[in-house]
């Protein structure tokens, strides 16, 4: 008789014990995604804090008279002297450059052209209508020419 007596107990038991683990694993679960979630946006606030110190840092430097490279380096130098001020010293450098180079191009520092204009610098790229190679495609028998003539 004290058998048939202890079998309701030992299944609230188990079934109680059995809840309470998954809950635990659950509540694990929940709680390992928002620990990703954190680090998620700490990195998002971290990048954002770098590219505005790369564009104050660039944006400070566009009046100094200095070689490109030199104003690169001293960027660079500017924006890791203040991310180590902040406590943040796992930067890789080739990130900070990058974000750099980014506010660089961003910066009335790169040149810019007009298509009326020819550009400052890079490749001049002639307009003319008048180059052998499309005039050649032009008067070529292809498909688009005999369907249309």
């Amino acid at each position: 008789m004290n058998v048939i007596n202890t079998i309701p107990s030992y299944i609230i038991t188990v079934t109680a014990s059995v809840a309470f683990f998954m809950a635990l694993k659950i509540m694990h679960n929940f709680v390992q995604h928002k620990i990703a979630t954190a680090k998620t946006e700490q990195v998002k606030a971290l990048w954002s804090y770098v590219e505005q110190l790369a564009d104050t840092a660039v944006d400070s430097l566009v009046g100094q008279d200095l070689a490109g490279n030199e104003k690169f380096k001293q960027a660079t130098s500017i924006v890791q002297s203040q991310l180590n001020k902040q406590g943040f010293t796992n930067v890789d450098v080739k990130a900070i450059e990058t974000a750099i180079q980014a506010a660089y191009e961003k910066s009335p520092l790169t040149p810019t052209t007009t298509p009326d204009m020819q550009p400052t610098t890079g490749v001049v790229v002639s307009q003319a209508n008048d180059e052998p190679v499309m005039e050649a495609i032009k008067s070529a028998k292809n498909r688009v020419n005999i369907e249309e003539g």
